[in-house]
């Protein structure tokens, strides 16, 4: 198995594999049955007289729509008499239990192999107890000012919230005040701002065990893209202070400090120090990420995954706080699901721009590294190096250590999300296969290729 194959996902619930066994069964089924009842000879007849019927009709069909006239009604009688005579044929011939009986293993495939290929996208929702006294810190420049332009202060003191303005004129300490309001009594706290002040606040909710509302007045919001609420409008986040639920969220840690989205080495955290990133992370991104990977001069990393998979030389690796969709390898998208307990960890090891810009593309997989894992150390040949720590530019001594807190943040959310994500199956004939057949490789067992 290439390293790219061991992508978060791989471990899934038995009775998914089950379901996919399920699916093939029942397709072995419905071809066995006509072979047992009639001989393969007449499978192989009453085969190829179901194709022959299905390829009239759709030509039938065709000429319906592309003709005019007597050929017009001609092509629709023969649309509409050629289905027909397969059964009565059926019937002829003493097979038509024989072709319902295959239909029906067909139709049973199906619904096995959707439910195998569903993905368990929704997070566990649990009842939020009332809050009598939430504070809320709101960045009034951030996002553009979506603080006012939403008039989000007075709509939220209107619901009982103490709300506390970074108005400046120099730097706030926003821990402190968020640990200010909890030796006050308060039973709630909340960000209307960045991912970067998000972070920071979640750490004082998760610490004291309080719930944590999160109002999306940041520029791309993507902590709140995952939990599925509305970056059109801010303020419906607060409808979470009137009939809310909760979902219990998990954190990453990195050098002692909280990360919701993720913490981004090497090209990633060169691509986040960009001044443009701010205004346009994926643009950004994707135009900046080939050429710094081509440069000789990209910091090499050294990073280790679990303790039992090491990755020598990455140019670029990405932490996420659970996964990103395994297409998503610049974190710019959507995570299913944040409460699976692990983080999402991506390294990118090229020689040139060309390979760089297919990787991106996903047109190859060399130089790729997808995993999940729980503890992931990052490591160069320097004393420190640059860290993006959810889109905020840091440095940080080597070596870097990034861990995941299960379910740690208790995160408050309106009962009411348009954003979030519905569990629907993914039509992969591969994945239902491997799902089927292929054993689940450990990850001492995918780390052997990589050292």
């Amino acid at each position: 198995m290439s390293p790219v194959d061991a992508v978060p996902g791989d471990q899934v619930p038995a009775s998914r594999r089950w379901w996919a066994r399920a699916a093939f069964a029942a397709v072995l089924g419905a071809a066995a049955v006509p072979v047992i009842v009639a001989g393969l000879r007449g499978a192989l007849a009453l085969l190829a007289v179901s194709v022959t019927v299905a390829a009239v009709t759709v030509a039938a069909l065709y000429w319906f729509l592309a003709t005019r006239g007597l050929l017009r009604a001609l092509s629709l009688g023969l649309a509409v008499v050629a289905p027909l005579a397969l059964p009565v044929l059926f019937v002829r011939e003493r097979v038509l239990w024989v072709a319902l009986v295959s239909v029906a293993l067909v139709l049973l495939a199906l619904a096995c192999a959707r439910a195998a290929l569903r993905r368990d996208t929704g997070m566990p929702e649990y009842p939020a107890p009332p809050v009598h006294r939430p504070f809320l810190v709101m960045n009034p420049r951030s996002g553009g000012g979506k603080v006012v332009k939403f008039d989000l202060q007075r709509k939220a003191e209107e619901l009982g919230a103490e709300v506390a303005l970074l108005a400046g004129p120099g730097p706030v300490d926003v821990e402190a005040l968020a640990r200010q309001a909890v030796e006050r009594g308060a039973d709630l706290l909340g960000v209307a701002g960045g991912d970067g002040t998000q972070a920071l606040v979640a750490a004082i909710a998760a610490e004291h065990g309080l719930p944590f509302l999160v109002i999306s007045a940041g520029t791309r919001n993507h902590f709140a893209l995952d939990l599925g609420l509305d970056r059109e409008d801010p303020a419906a986040g607060l409808d979470a202070l009137r009939d809310g639920v909760e979902l219990r969220v998990d954190l990453g840690r990195i050098g002692g400090r909280v990360f919701v989205n993720n913490a981004s080495f090497g090209v990633y955290a060169d691509v986040v120090q960009s001044p443009e990133y701010r205004d346009d992370k994926a643009g950004t991104a994707l135009r900046m990420m080939p050429d710094l990977l081509a440069r000789d001069s990209a910091t090499r990393l050294r990073a280790r995954i679990d303790g039992d998979t090491t990755v020598e030389g990455a140019q670029a690796v990405l932490v996420s706080n659970d996964p990103y969709a395994t297409d998503d390898l610049a974190g710019l998208g959507r995570r299913p699901r944040l409460d699976r307990g692990v983080l999402g960890v991506v390294t990118i090891s090229v020689t040139g721009a060309g390979q760089a810009v297919d990787l991106l593309r996903r047109t190859h997989s060399r130089g790729l590294v997808q995993r999940a894992a729980t503890e992931v150390i990052v490591d160069a040949e320097a004393p420190e190096i640059p860290v993006g720590v959810d889109g905020e530019a840091l440095t940080l001594p080597t070596p870097v250590r990034c861990t995941v807190e299960p379910q740690a943040l208790r995160v408050r959310v309106p009962r009411r999300r348009p954003g979030t994500l519905v569990s629907a199956p993914t039509w992969d004939w591969g994945r239902l296969r491997d799902l089927a057949f292929r054993p689940q490789r450990s990850s001492s067992s995918v780390s052997s290729g990589l050292r």
